[in-house]
Formats: C-alpha cells, sequence, structure tokens
C-alpha cells in the first residue's frame, strides 16, 4: 500500500478529527441550558450550530489539503450537518487503517436531514418555492401603491413572493393599505404573498434642517463636455388640478393664472430666474389641464415667479408658478471641516467665522455613550470623521466635535434624516423603542413576519418575542436584520435565541454593515453570515442595492448582475422601492432561475454546459 495511504500516516488526522469531533459534543454540553430553552422541533437545528461553531473555532486550513490528497471532503461544505460531515471522513479513514468505524458515528442520514431541516423552515418563514426557483423574491413598498392595485398584482404576477413594508416610514393608514392591496391581490391570483414588515428600530438620524425657499432648479441633460445633449422636458399644470395623464416629462410645475387655457403649441414662456438670468420654454404639446414644455438651459424658479406667455414673438398674458416643494438646506463639509453633532433641541446651522457647522442628531443617549477618538460616519458612510471632544457640560447643550476626514474635496452635502453609524460606540437603548412598540400593535395584525431592526443583544430577541406572546402572535415569523458591528458579532447567540420560538430568519443588511464593518471587510462578513445561519437551519435575506440601478433607473450595472447571481445562495432576496421595480422583479426573476441550475448554497451544480460540446465533436470526428 503507498504510504500516502499508511496508518502512520493517517493516524494523525484521525487523532486531529476525533479531538475536533469530542471538543464539539463538549460545547453542546456546555450550552444545556440554552437548548432546554429551544422550541424542542428546532434543538437538533441549534446543536447542528453549536457543533459547527466548536468546529470553525479552529484554524482547519492546514487539514483541508490533507484530506484532499486522500480523495476525502475537505469539510468545507459542513454548515448544514457539521457533526455527519466530519464523522463521515473518519469513517473513512478508519477504513484505511483497516479498523471498524466507531459505532457512535452519526449515519448518514444526517446528510439529508440538515438539509432537509433548512428547506423546511425556509418553506415556514416565506412558504412555497416558485417553479424552477429556490431563491424567493421578497418587494419593497412604496406607499404610491397603497392606491395602485394594478401594479401590486403585477409585481406579484412578476415573481414577487413576499412584500415588505418599512415602518421607518409613513403612518398606520398606509400601512393597512398597502396591506389590503397584497391580500387582494394574493387571493385573486390564488398565489401566496408573506407580508414582512419592518420595524424602524433605534436608527441614529440627523434631525431635520431648516426649510429653505420653494424653489426648483431645472436642469437639461448635458454630455461630458458640459454640452446640453437634449432639452428638459417641463410639464406645466393648473395648480390644485389632479395630475392629468400627460406625456412623459422630467419635472413638474404648477401654474396659477386664468390664461392658462391660452397656452398653445409653438408658444414660449418667458421668465427671469432666482439669478437674474433670463430663460424660455418652448410649448411643443398641450392640452386643457397640461402644457409640455421644452427648456435649453438650466434655471431656478421658485414659487411666485412670474411667466410672460408670448406668441409670435409678443406678450399675451402673464401666469406665475405656484407653490413648489419647499427645499431642506443642505450643509457642505469637506475633509479637515470641523462639524458639531447636538441635541435635537438645537438647530442646524452652516459654519461661519466665528463657529462650526453643526447638525443634531435623533438620540440623545449618543452623548453619554460616545468617546473622543470613536469614529463616526453618515449617510451611509458618504461623510466620515472622528470624534475630537464629547462636550457633556458646560454652556450650551451637549454636543460631539467632529473632524471631517471622508468628504469631497469639492464639499459633500449632509441633510436631515440621514442615517449616523458609531461602528465603535456602544449605545445603552433597546431594539424597540416606544414607537416601534406602537407600531407592534398595527403589525400583529396585519402581517405574517417582522423584521427587528438594529438587533444587538440577545435581550433585544428575547424582548419582541414577548411583545408577540403579549399580542398573540407567537407565530409571527421574526427576521434578525443583522445592521450593527454589534449585531454580527453577537448573530450565535441571536439565532440561539430566536429558535426559542421559530420560525426565523436572518437578514443580511448590506448598507449599515458595510458603514459599521468597513466595506472592505463586507464580502467576507456576509459570507459568515451565509454560514452561520445555513448552520441554524435558519434561511437567509439577502438585502441592501440589490439591482439598484435598475430599480431606480431601468438598467443595472454589470456588477449588479453578478451581485444578483450570488444572491441566489441566499432562500431569498430583496429589491428595493423605485420606479422601475416592476422590471427588476423579472430581471431578477430570469436570473434566479438561470442561477438554480448552477448553484445551491456553497455547492456548484455540475449540469450539463452547452459550452463543452466541442467533447462530442471531436469524439465524432475520432470514430
Amino acid at each position: 500500500m503507498s504510504t500516502r495511504y499508511s496508518e502512520a500516516s493517517l493516524r494523525p488526522l484521525i487523532e486531529q478529527l476525533v479531538a475536533m469531533r469530542s471538543e464539539a459534543l463538549r460545547v453542546e454540553s456546555a450550552f444545556e441550558r440554552e437548548l432546554d430553552q429551544v422550541a424542542p422541533p428546532m434543538r437538533g437545528s441549534a446543536r447542528n450550530l453549536l457543533h459547527y461553531l466548536a468546529l470553525r473555532n479552529r484554524d482547519l486550513r492546514a487539514l483541508q489539503p490533507a484530506l484532499v490528497s486522500l480523495g476525502l471532503s475537505s469539510l468545507g461544505r459542513l454548515e448544514a450537518h457539521a457533526l455527519p460531515s466530519l464523522e463521515a471522513v473518519l469513517a473513512v479513514l478508519d477504513r484505511l487503517c483497516g479498523r471498524a468505524p466507531d459505532a457512535e458515528l452519526s449515519p448518514l442520514s444526517g446528510f439529508e436531514e440538515g438539509r432537509a431541516a433548512l428547506a423546511r423552515h425556509a418553506h415556514q418563514f416565506f412558504g412555497a418555492t416558485p417553479r424552477e426557483r429556490a431563491t424567493r423574491i421578497l418587494v419593497t413598498l412604496s406607499a404610491e401603491l397603497a392606491e395602485d392595485p394594478d401594479t401590486v398584482s403585477a409585481l406579484l404576477t412578476a415573481g414577487m413572493d413576499a412584500a415588505r413594508i418599512n415602518c421607518a416610514h409613513d403612518d398606520p393608514e398606509v400601512w393597512h393599505a398597502l396591506a389590503a392591496r397584497v391580500r387582494e391581490a394574493s387571493q385573486m391570483q390564488r398565489r401566496p404573498c408573506r407580508l414582512l414588515f419592518d420595524l424602524a428600530g433605534p436608527k441614529l438620524r440627523t434631525a431635520a434642517l431648516p426649510e429653505g425657499a420653494e424653489s426648483l432648479h431645472l436642469r437639461p441633460t448635458r454630455d461630458l463636455r458640459g454640452v446640453v445633449r437634449e432639452p428638459l422636458r417641463v410639464l406645466f399644470v393648473p395648480q390644485g388640478d389632479p395630475a392629468p395623464a400627460t406625456p412623459l416629462h422630467d419635472e413638474r410645475v404648477p401654474v396659477v393664472g386664468e390664461a392658462f387655457q391660452r397656452i398653445r403649441p409653438g408658444d414660449e414662456l418667458r421668465f427671469r430666474d432666482l439669478r437674474g438670468r433670463v430663460r424660455r420654454v418652448h410649448v411643443v404639446v398641450s392640452g386643457t389641464q397640461f402644457a409640455l414644455a421644452e427648456l435649453k438651459k438650466s434655471a431656478w424658479i421658485e414659487s411666485g415667479t412670474t411667466l410672460h406667455l408670448e406668441r409670435s414673438g409678443k406678450e399675451i398674458a402673464r401666469l406665475h408658478c405656484g407653490r413648489l416643494p419647499r427645499v431642506e438646506e443642505r450643509l457642505i463639509v469637506r475633509p479637515g471641516d470641523a462639524l458639531w453633532v447636538v441635541s435635537s433641541e438645537v438647530s442646524a446651522r452652516a459654519a461661519t467665522k466665528r463657529a462650526p457647522a453643526r447638525i443634531a442628531c435623533t438620540l440623545p443617549e449618543v452623548f453619554t455613550a460616545a468617546r473622543a477618538g470613536d469614529p463616526i460616519w453618515f449617510d451611509d458612510g458618504k461623510i466620515g470623521g472622528v470624534i475630537r471632544a464629547v462636550v457633556r457640560e458646560g454652556r450650551g447643550a451637549p454636543r460631539l466635535e467632529v473632524e471631517i476626514t471622508v468628504a469631497s474635496p469639492k464639499g459633500s452635502k449632509l441633510g436631515g434624516d440621514k442615517g449616523i453609524n458609531l461602528p465603535r460606540t456602544a449605545l445603552p437603548i433597546p431594539a424597540l423603542g416606544a414607537a416601534d412598540l406602537e407600531a407592534l400593535e398595527h403589525v400583529a395584525r396585519l402581517g405574517d413576519l417582522v423584521g427587528l431592526s438594529f438587533v444587538r443583544e440577545v435581550e433585544d430577541v428575547l424582548q419582541l418575542q414577548g411583545e408577540l406572546a403579549r399580542l398573540e402572535r407567537r407565530d409571527m415569523g421574526i427576521v434578525l436584520k443583522i445592521e450593527t458591528a454589534r449585531g454580527f458579532e453577537n448573530l450565535p447567540r441571536l439565532l440561539l435565541a430566536a429558535l426559542r420560538t421559530p420560525p426565523t430568519a436572518v437578514m443580511v443588511a448590506r448598507g449599515d454593515l458595510g458603514v459599521e464593518l468597513g466595506f472592505e471587510r463586507l464580502a467576507e462578513v456576509q459570507e459568515e453570515m451565509l454560514w452561520l445561519a445555513e448552520a441554524a437551519h435558519v434561511p437567509v435575506i439577502w438585502a441592501t442595492q440589490v439591482l439598484e440601478e435598475m430599480t431606480k433607473r431601468g438598467r443595472p450595472s454589470r456588477a449588479e448582475v453578478t451581485d444578483a447571481a450570488m444572491s441566489a445562495r441566499a432562500e431569498c432576496v430583496m429589491l428595493n422601492k423605485g420606479p422601475h421595480v416592476l422590471e427588476a422583479v423579472r430581471f431578477l426573476d430570469d436570473v434566479l432561475r438561470r442561477m438554480q441550475v448552477h448553484q445551491q448554497k456553497k455547492s456548484a451544480m455540475l449540469r450539463r454546459l452547452h459550452v463543452c460540446s466541442l467533447v462530442d465533436e471531436a469524439l465524432r470526428e475520432a470514430t
């Protein structure tokens, strides 16, 4: 026998695997109390998670190539069946040494049980999988769909398997209407569609800035040289009239004046913009309720701007711009700037020669928890800085004195209601605040699933479980939304807690998570989350910026297509809202169906590749 297969060369491998198995069983015993609290049907999944954690607590990189050289499993795909995978390799090594395998080893059925448990739990959470596609599609609904049952029905037809309503936006009236539209469409099509309500959670945000003027910036499309590529299509409508069925347009401007009905194609509307520049728009189409005009130069207009209606070069009437939306002011910050973050009782202001810019935040707890030297990020990581000082006492309100380190050299804009991330600051706030508890009263009546946002501690999970029990909704599925560094570090314990009241799922919320952990770590972290969830036999929702460009602009980027294909490794993919979300659902449905035959979790599925047909040709020629 080759020395490769001699007992002397195999013995060290066997001893290492036996030690790993013993350690996995010791870990299971150490967590006996936690296992007793897990729901009985989920205890096998909880044990598998503990076994997996024990095995991955070692560096196996030297062991793996040694096993592969013997034609054995590298243990690289053991998530769903950790101990059976290890014991199967041990059994083969024992046979190679001429010994009978240990009678205590797991039966081969352990492999199928793990995979079946994950599939069963995903079915309990999301419902049945679509035909020819194992990965479900979750779509975030916008408030406008509450009055648009046709689009909701079209989303369901296109491939939506679950709908998401974000409780951080709108109000209970809108939530009820959206839920009704989904239930109606689901019943009409006889196609189940689960409803997920995301609780807002303790999101730290910038407070609203003072409102600016009621103005609008009209900008034609320009090429890289600044030359106008095509004029801006401006739709003028009588103020207060319902939105008419009109041609496609870029901007909408309400107009006040009885002369509106006199506007005809070929007329021009002349005005002086806020910078004192004279601008003209050429009317190309008109009707009783609208006038579509083209603008070839940029302009700023405001409520009350006078519009001179001209025909053949002569003024025939005057109109005025109606009420335009009030534009919120934004701060401009650059690297090296100082920025004060203050409590919400203090108004924001731009920088002056005597004082730095300041902006308020929504959570007062930040001023007691933050420390000098802590990093701070704004607006999904677009602006970053370091807290240089924390002022809690003395004159004025408490504040964080921040030095901006990451921003555009030309200046980055920071507005209200933008996220603030403090990745190294332990904020003493629960995942469920008063607003979440109030929202939960509605969610418990309307939904199938509830998202626990910014979950960090086991106590957060237990609190939500207790509230659902109080509301007699123990059956409601819980989504652990992993959005913070602390949540990721605690994921194993969060999973064990969630398994007390199944069903449950994990959302890889890549937006805040990327800011918290650093975008350079995001790829490895999302992999680890997929592995841990699979080890617990818990389904995963792949979320944040999936097909974002397509959802917003109608066409995906190349990188987005690859990301969408990778999302097939999860049990569900989430799309955000946008004007082209229907096209995005259709596109994602097609991508997931194609990937179904190529990839299953971490395993490549080896279907016949058409590109390999040259083999048939070569064999035919050879005969």
